[in-house]
C-alpha cells in the first residue's frame, strides 16, 4: 500500500515539475513579446522627432499639432502598462495622421525626400508593431488559459503565476489610422 502512495507522490510531483516549468516557459514567451513590442515602440518614439523636425520646416504655424505629438511620444517612452500605453500609442497613432493629413497643404512638404523617406519608415513600422501586438496577444492568451485551467491553477497560484494584461485598444479608437506614403 505505501508503494503505491509512493508512486502517488511521485506522480503528482513530476506533473508539478512539468506544469511549473510549463508556466516558465509561457510567462517568459509573454515577456519576451512585450520586448518586441517596446522594441517596435521605440522604433516609431525614434522616428517621431525626425518626422516632426522635417515638418517644422514647412509647417512652422502648425504648432499644435507637433507639440501634441512631441507630448505624446513623451507619455508613451515612459509608460509599461500594457493598457496604459495602447491608450497612448493609439493617440499617438491619430496625431502622426494629422502630421501626415499636412503634406497636402504643403507641396513642398510633400515633395521632400526625407519626409517620404520617414513616411515610408513609419508604415513600415506599424506593420512590424501589428504583428508584434498579435504574436504578444496570443503570448498572454496562452498564458493566461494555463493558469486558469485545472489541475495546473493550483501550481500557478503556488508559484505566483497571474493572468497578464493584453494590450489593446479603448472602443473608441479601433478604427484604422490612415497613414498615405506619398508617391
Amino acid at each position: 500500500m505505501s508503494f503505491v502512495w509512493t508512486l502517488i507522490a511521485a506522480l503528482v510531483s513530476i506533473w508539478a515539475v512539468i506544469a511549473y516549468n510549463r508556466l516558465v516557459r509561457l510567462r517568459n514567451q509573454v515577456r519576451t513579446a512585450w520586448a518586441d513590442i517596446d522594441v517596435q515602440l521605440t522604433r516609431r518614439h525614434d522616428l517621431v522627432p525626425q518626422l516632426v523636425e522635417a515638418v517644422k520646416g514647412y509647417a512652422s504655424h502648425e504648432r499644435s499639432v507637433l507639440e501634441a505629438v512631441a507630448s505624446l511620444r513623451s507619455q508613451a517612452v515612459n509608460l509599461r502598462s500594457p493598457s496604459q500605453l495602447a491608450e497612448v500609442e493609439s493617440a499617438l497613432e491619430q496625431a502622426l495622421s494629422r502630421v501626415f493629413a499636412l503634406k497636402e497643404a504643403y507641396p513642398d512638404l510633400k515633395a521632400s525626400d526625407n519626409f517620404a523617406q520617414l513616411q515610408r519608415d513609419l508604415v513600415d513600422v506599424e506593420e512590424h508593431l501589428q504583428y508584434a501586438r498579435r504574436f504578444y496577444n496570443g503570448a498572454v492568451r496562452d498564458f493566461n488559459d494555463t493558469v486558469q485551467r485545472i489541475p495546473d491553477v493550483a501550481v500557478a497560484r503556488m508559484g505566483s503565476f497571474w493572468p497578464a494584461e493584453f494590450y489593446q485598444a479603448r472602443d473608441e479608437e479601433r478604427g484604422a489610422v490612415r497613414v498615405e506614403v506619398a508617391s
